[in-house]
């Protein structure tokens, strides 16, 4: 992975000098909460519900295992003994006090991470496929172009102070694994006629308030002019975009006032004057960057004990049929750890689980870790004859759970339990979806399917690429649940449809067996997913189904 330069360094280590100042300025009185705000937040602290929350940056989800032991150090040294993993490939701290920040901010310094503009109207973190550099289906890794984009938008004078925040999310891979069409550049790499690597452009997607599939600004974006062209997008975005109405001041709204064919055609012109600026630069620190990012030193070794195993245990069997991805080499796999055991907070670890998965790196995984969107932690590099002890060890910790891609595998948002903004609790309603349907043993009869949970408009819980997704809103002071069918986030992303009323909390559980009782009846054979039956038979089944004439009348 990308180790720090010396400017990286000192660059990092100037931000936490001066924003130990200003939390200084701000204790004693100096600074007022109005002129502090800007200030927290450009470093990523939140004022929250209860507490200030720090999001702490991982960039495009990478880590390795010190910085992972550094953060069970900061939340055993400064926080309630764990950390949050967000649909961001970050992680949160909900309950650090103001005068310890600068400590954390040093702590992070120490291991080559920080808090920057993991917040504000400007480039966040740029996310990439979690599989990066291992996916057998990868055309290649991505992570270097997300650290070019990364160094490239940090700090960048024209971009700091944008309409609005901007979200950047590339994937190497013709599957998409990084939600690329929810973004407001999405980058897909795909191949031209003659084989060569480029790049598919997508721009203003976005959920929230809103809701948009981004679309294609560029068939193909040859990869020596990515810099370019995303500088290119940012800086019409930068002229265009409105300042007068943070609710209309994304991208993707930009895009659908100015029309795609006129919005390309001034992309295109700007990107035609700043391409001979570059001079080829971008490309030498490209090079640069690649280098970081070479395979690891893989190990050849005979699998035979896996397959036997793998045959002679039925816990290890269904947790490796569900945790386990194809790796880009046959003796290896890819492990995704779930955070989502049954009754617990969806992407919350512990300290100590995550001093284990540091260990499990180091021994076992080439040590490298992943942060994914879906709020759980992946091994991308392990090899086969290791997976039964690595699978013995996270039972141990409660990280064995065999769940991934299932229905408790659940995205859910801090929610009304944490958020300032939430206008509904997340947490609890994933917790009791997981328990209510690990009691009826349907998961696995269910099989995949992709439950997101967000707790206000803001999609923080990508409800609306869900399967299943599931809005919390205030009504009358009361928590209500919209329902969505459909939705996807893949390739073919699509925003989910709505059912139509929303219920009650103590109603949402059942209505959602309501759903998967139904998918079942329409099934027409096991191997057909809840996404597929959807396509094929629409929503009507499902609203039928879902509203029973009491819940008509109760609704009406």
């Amino acid at each position: 992975m990308y180790s720090y330069s010396d400017f990286d360094e000192a660059f990092v280590r100037t931000r936490v000098v001066q924003f130990t100042n200003q939390v200084e300025r701000r204790l004693d009185g100096s600074l007022t909460e109005d002129e502090f705000r800007p200030l927290r937040l450009m470093n990523g602290l939140y004022l929250q519900l209860h507490a200030y929350m720090l999001r702490i940056a991982i960039p495009y989800g990478s880590l390795n295992p010190g910085q992972m032991r550094q953060l069970a150090h900061i939340a055993d040294t400064w926080d309630k003994g764990y950390g949050h993993f967000t649909t961001r490939q970050n992680i949160q701290f909900n309950w650090p006090k103001l005068p310890e920040v600068p400590a954390i901010l040093s702590a992070l310094a120490d291991v080559e991470m920080h808090s920057i503009q993991t917040s504000g109207n400007c480039v966040r973190n740029v996310t990439a496929d979690h599989f990066a550099g291992a996916a057998a289906d990868e055309i290649a890794d991505p992570r270097p172009y997300a650290e070019l984009l990364r160094q490239w938008s940090m700090d960048h004078p024209e971009f700091q102070f944008l309409p609005r925040k901007f979200k950047i999310a590339i994937t190497g891979a013709p599957h998409d694994r990084a939600v690329t069409r929810a973004h407001d550049i999405g980058l897909r790499m795909v191949r031209n006629a003659e084989g060569d690597p480029g790049f598919e452009v997508i721009v203003g997607g976005g959920l929230g308030r809103t809701p948009m599939i981004g679309m294609t600004v560029r068939d193909f974006l040859p990869e020596a002019d990515l810099l370019p062209y995303v500088e290119a997008v940012l800086s019409v975005y930068n002229t265009l975009g409105r300042r007068d109405n943070k609710f209309k001041a994304r991208i993707k709204i930009t895009l659908h006032e100015t029309g795609k064919d006129e919005i390309t055609r001034m992309i295109e012109a700007e990107f035609a004057r700043l391409r001979p600026l570059f001079g080829g630069n971008d490309q030498k620190l490209l090079a640069d960057i690649r280098e970081a990012f070479a395979p690891p030193a893989f190990r050849d070794a005979p699998t035979a004990a896996y397959d036997a195993f793998h045959k002679a245990d039925p816990v290890f069997r269904a947790w490796a049929d569900t945790n386990l991805t194809r790796h880009r080499n046959d003796q290896y796999a890819i492990v995704t750890v779930s955070l989502k055991a049954p009754g617990l907070t969806p992407g919350d670890a512990t300290s100590d689980q995550m001093r284990l998965l540091a260990d499990l790196a180091e021994r076992y995984g080439h040590s490298d870790l992943r942060i994914s969107h879906e709020q759980n932690v992946i091994l991308p590099h392990v090899h086969k004859s290791d997976l039964p002890a690595l699978h013995a060890m996270l039972l141990k910790a409660g990280l064995g759970t065999a769940n991934v891609g299932l229905l408790s595998d659940i995205i859910a948002c801090p929610g009304m339990d944490y958020c300032a903004l939430a206008t509904a609790r997340s947490i609890p309603v994933a917790q009791e979806l997981a328990t209510h349907f690990e009691a009826l043993k349907l998961e696995h009869e269910i099989g995949p399917l992709k439950i997101k949970i967000s707790g206000c408009i803001n999609a923080c819980g990508h409800h609306h690429v869900g399967h299943i997704g599931i809005l919390g809103l205030d009504r009358a002071g009361v928590e209500n649940y919209q329902i969505t069918l459909g939705g996807d986030g893949t390739e073919d992303a699509v925003i989910g449809e709505k059912t139509g009323p929303g219920f009650a909390y103590d109603e949402i559980v059942p209505a959602i067996e309501r759903i998967l009782r139904a998918y079942l009846g329409l099934r027409q054979e096991p191997a057909e997913t809840f996404l597929q039956a959807f396509k094929r038979v629409g929503m009507e089944p499902f609203k039928s189904a879902l509203y029973t004439t009491e819940d008509a009348q109760d609704a009406a």
